[in-house]
């Protein structure tokens, strides 16, 4: 984006476009440098793993999403060691601004910022590196390498090359998010349809500099089963967006998103108001959603995927980075741990993937909570109501905050016990 601040260390930015041959051999082959894959391949980097981290593209890159940090992106960026960088590109924010479909709003508190993907991931993949974590790009995945019921590596394709070159690993990370061939080559695809699409751009509106300060998510009638969203970016560049969720049970239900983005141009003043003024910075995107951890198999022996390959975006608010980033802490927390058990002659296969699917079954209720509190998405009447209430109530308004900071349940706003907690807090 045009507005985007310099990079520091050009060497090392630099350095994230080697052309350098592939190695015939690594410990670990992440497939994927977005959050979940930087995340994994710098935390086993730094453990000492030989990895190698591939993606598909040059960085840096475009990524359609919200751009949005909430706090558990926060927690795991700092984690990682990289939320002072972060930071100081990002925009802070105070609050999101909730918009129900009567116009009223109430305004949440939480530790919040907004910076694109071109920028953050970028960052994240030259974490990855400054950690010991080899990249390589762009490189196409595909297939894997398998030898007695057992993942051995994989055929990767560099950019340039005739053939495909043939790389040895003990275990293979899919970090691909959420398009799906390569988890169905690898067989652990169980479900091919997405939970939800997104449609986003980047606007610039001079007029609105200063004035925008909030991250807005507005339900409405005419964004059922969905919702709108504008987080500012920094100076007078703004991601607007809209976004539907579907059906368990029937994926066709998907409403025409350019149809709703333009729906949320005329109900929304301030949508409107920066789509009047404004110019394109980027182009309208969209790109599906994988919710709920759930519609993947997350790994067999040499194998382990992660991110929203296995659907580690929220559903109700669509936030994916945060859980993104904290699955491929967990992956590689198990292969960690199972390398700790085994060797490279018999490793510990089982170990690791009960692992990883013990740690992954400590944000399952959360997921799960979420996907009960999407059905505001689906009947934004119940957003009146919530949003009425909290209005109100400065105990109604810390529980949203909760919410956001993930120390309250999601799924109660709209429990039958949260409905009439409304008329009480």
């Amino acid at each position: 984006m045009p507005h985007d601040p310099p990079l520091p260390d050009p060497d090392l930015a630099r350095r994230a476009l080697p052309r350098a041959p592939l190695p015939a051999d690594c410990e670990v082959l992440v497939v994927g440098a977005g959050p979940a894959g930087s995340a994994c391949a710098t935390w086993l980097a730094r453990a000492g793993v030989d990895v190698v981290l591939v993606d598909q593209h040059d960085f840096p890159r475009d990524k359609v999403c919200g751009d949005g940090l909430i706090p558990d992106a926060h927690a795991a960026l700092a984690r990682l060691g990289v939320l002072d960088a972060v930071m100081a590109q990002a925009q802070p924010i105070g609050h999101v601004r909730c918009v129900a479909p009567r116009g009223g709003q109430v305004d949440v508190a939480g530790r919040l910022a907004v910076l694109p993907r071109r920028i953050l991931d970028h960052l994240l993949v030259r974490h990855a590196q400054a950690g010991g974590a080899r990249l390589h790009t762009p490189v196409k995945f595909e297939g894997l390498i398998e030898d007695g019921g057992r993942v051995r590596g994989a055929r990767l394709r560099q950019a340039g090359a005739d053939t495909i070159h043939e790389l040895r690993a003990g275990w293979v990370v899919l970090a691909t998010g959420a398009a799906m061939p390569a988890m169905l080559g690898a067989g652990l695809c169980e479900r091919r349809a997405p939970s939800g699409v997104a449609l986003r751009a980047h606007v610039r509106n001079p007029a609105l500099a200063g004035r925008q300060t909030t991250m807005d998510v507005v339900w409405h009638r005419a964004l059922s089963p969905g919702y709108g969203w504008i987080f500012p970016c920094g100076g007078d560049v703004y991601n607007i967006g809209v976004g539907s969720f579907f059906k368990r049970d029937a994926s066709t239900d998907a409403a025409n998103l350019r149809d709703m983005f333009d729906a949320f141009t005329r109900v929304h003043a301030p949508a409107q108001a920066l789509m009047q003024g404004g110019e394109w910075v980027s182009e309208l995107k969209g790109a599906p959603l994988r919710c709920t951890l759930a519609g993947a198999r997350t790994g067999r022996p040499g194998l382990l995927a992660t991110g929203e390959a296995i659907g580690s975006t929220y559903d109700f608010t669509g936030e994916g980075i945060g859980k993104a980033l904290e699955t491929g802490l967990m992956a590689a927390e198990a292969l960690l741990a199972g390398r700790a058990q085994g060797s490279a002659a018999a490793p510990a296969d089982a170990q690791t993937l009960a692992d990883y699917d013990a740690r992954l079954a400590t944000l399952k209720p959360r997921f799960s909570l979420y996907a009960r509190a999407n059905h505001i998405n689906r009947y934004p009447w119940l957003a009146d109501l919530v949003i009425w209430r909290a209005r109100r109530s400065p105990g109604m308004r810390q529980r949203m905050s909760g919410l956001l900071n993930e120390t309250s349940n999601p799924g109660t706003l709209i429990s039958l016990r949260g409905m009439l907690k409304l008329f009480t807090v």
